[in-house]
């Protein structure tokens, strides 16, 4: 295999990431604009500010209780936003007078979004009043069209601030916006003056719930790690207590599977304090954020080798993978790096409620490897329930069968958690249910947790480890029941035709992959 593709790997890898990095450049919970454009929209120039699910305060707002972080109110807070105004629109000005060049920031809860905007005659929607709608609507021209809410006339609220004479920059002033009803807010800053193209802002808004500084989808999942924090010391205490009790007839599966709890105990606990973290300060660093995201996509590589690798029977039917180990680290390798794209898209810098477009773009990739990889683990578990049947190892085929059912299992639920997700998103655009979002990704947890458990519950360490283990001499390899089954009318001295029968049953089944490689294993068997 050429080697140049692998090479070029880490250095593909490390270029993203940094274009991530530097793309979401976010390190709180404070909103950041860092010389931001307007884009023209319609008749109007408009830079989103961020969209959050913002539960409403649980106190006054002039009461306060405990420190800032948990107050017990919830508010948007405006600091330091400033705008720039190119040098002609700033001469186009100068003869106005002294308050010129307006815009304004929106604020609305997202059942209140079609009190924006307007169309005159069933024409094109506007977001600026127009001559036309100002008739229509008794709104301003020159400003937003904004139609009271029926259960707040305050909402949507609009902020206002304007240029001074000629100057080229204008400051808006320190505001805290209190929110007193749970909802998915979202912040717009919009101008309608055609003179204003090229509108530049800096500066930060703080969107704050009243438990802390984490956006309203995340809140509930710090919780939720902590209970999977603990199902994982649960699992690792008993999975320790077997694995230190018969160290001396460990196999190597069970190496493997004591790193898996590892990394999920390691995992789920480094989620729990990254998200406390950003609750309580506010802040959530690009490079720890990463690091978590890191320790994630290692945890669900190696457990999907671990599932492939049992399926194939490795350390119980087979020694070695042979000639597939290199499949196997190189399909590892592959995954590894869409999952780790995938979850940096996700997670470092990630302060909206709102999804962006390029979680679409690489959740295509781990999508397709996961397929793949559930047809890889289900034919090579046909394979060896074939090779066990053939042997009548009727404790191993016992084992196999149950972890296949285990598996068809989790395929199943997972094909219909998909089918649910896809109608959640696409039953609710503007994310109106982001109280329950938090299910979605919680879900996928407690389903590779389930999956870990049957795993260690089927194939727990005990004195009987190495004797079912398989084994390069058939006596050690065959307990007394298959034994008796498997010479069954042979002489024992005869054992060589026992071992010609299992090779000949061996070399008659089908590989997918690669039926030379097949051949090449079942020599080394």
């Amino acid at each position: 295999m050429d080697l140049a593709p692998r090479s070029a790997l880490p250095l593909l890898f490390s270029s993203y990431l940094f274009f991530l990095v530097v793309v979401f450049r976010v390190e709180c919970s404070v909103h950041i604009y860092d010389r931001e454009t307007f884009r023209e929209i319609g008749n109007a120039y408009l830079l989103s500010g961020g969209s959050e699910g913002i539960l409403a305060d649980s106190v006054s707002a002039h009461d306060k209780i405990g420190s800032e972080t948990s107050d017990g109110r919830s508010f948007i807070r405006f600091e330091n936003v400033t705008f720039w105004r190119s040098k002609e629109a700033s001469a186009l000005h100068s003869s106005m007078g002294h308050s010129t060049g307006l815009i304004q920031a929106i604020i609305f809860e997202a059942a209140d979004r079609d009190n924006i905007g307007g169309s005159a005659y069933g024409g094109q929607r506007s977001i600026c009043c127009t001559p036309d709608l100002a008739k229509l609507e008794g709104c301003k021209q020159g400003e937003i069209l904004r139609r009271p809410s029926a259960e707040d006339p305050n909402w949507p609220l609009i902020i206002s601030t304007q240029f001074s004479g000629n100057f080229s920059s204008t400051k808006m002033d320190p505001k805290d916006v209190y929110i007193t009803k749970t909802g998915m807010y979202s912040l717009f800053f919009i101008s309608c003056d055609p003179k204003l193209k090229g509108l530049v802002m800096s500066g930060k808004t703080l969107w704050k719930n009243p438990t802390g500084y984490l956006p309203g989808r995340m809140a509930p999942l710090m919780t939720f790690y902590i209970f999977m924090s603990l199902a994982y010391v649960l699992l690792s205490v008993v999975w320790f207590s077997q694995y230190m009790r018969f160290w001396r007839d460990i196999l190597q599966i069970q190496h493997c599977i004591t790193l898996v709890i590892a990394l999920g105990l390691f995992e789920m606990t480094l989620w729990y304090f990254e998200y406390s973290n950003f609750n309580t300060t506010g802040k959530r660093p690009v490079g720890i954020t990463t690091w978590v995201v890191t320790i994630g996509a290692v945890r669900k590589t190696v457990s999907r080798l671990l599932i492939l690798c049992v399926s194939m029977g490795y350390g119980v039917v087979r020694p070695t993978l042979g000639g597939l180990t290199s499949k196997v680290l190189l399909l590892g390798v592959t995954y590894f790096l869409a999952s780790e794209l995938l979850d940096i898209a996700e997670n470092v810098g990630t302060i909206n409620d709102i999804s962006g477009k390029a979680r679409l773009f690489l959740v295509l990739p781990v999508s397709f490897l996961d397929a793949f990889l559930i047809l890889w683990i289900f034919t090579s578990l046909s394979k060896t329930l074939e090779k066990l049947q053939a042997r009548k190892s009727s404790v191993k085929l016992d084992i196999y069968r149950k972890f296949t059912n285990a598996l068809a299992v989790a395929v199943i639920a997972s094909v219909a958690w998909i089918c649910y997700e896809v109608y959640f998103k696409a039953t609710d655009p503007f994310s109106e249910r982001w109280q329950s979002a938090w299910i979605v990704t919680a879900f996928w947890d407690l389903l590779a947790f389930g999956v870990l458990c049957v795993i260690c519950y089927l194939w727990a360490p005990s004195q009987n480890s190495q004797r079912y283990a398989y084994s390069d001499e058939v006596g050690e390899e065959l307990d007394d029941e298959e034994a008796q089954s498997l010479t069954r009318g042979i002489s024992e001295g005869d054992l060589s035709l026992v071992k010609q029968e299992r090779k000949d049953k061996s070399l008659g089944s089908t590989n997918v992959f690669n039926l030379e490689e097949d051949l090449e294993e079942d020599k080394r068997e």
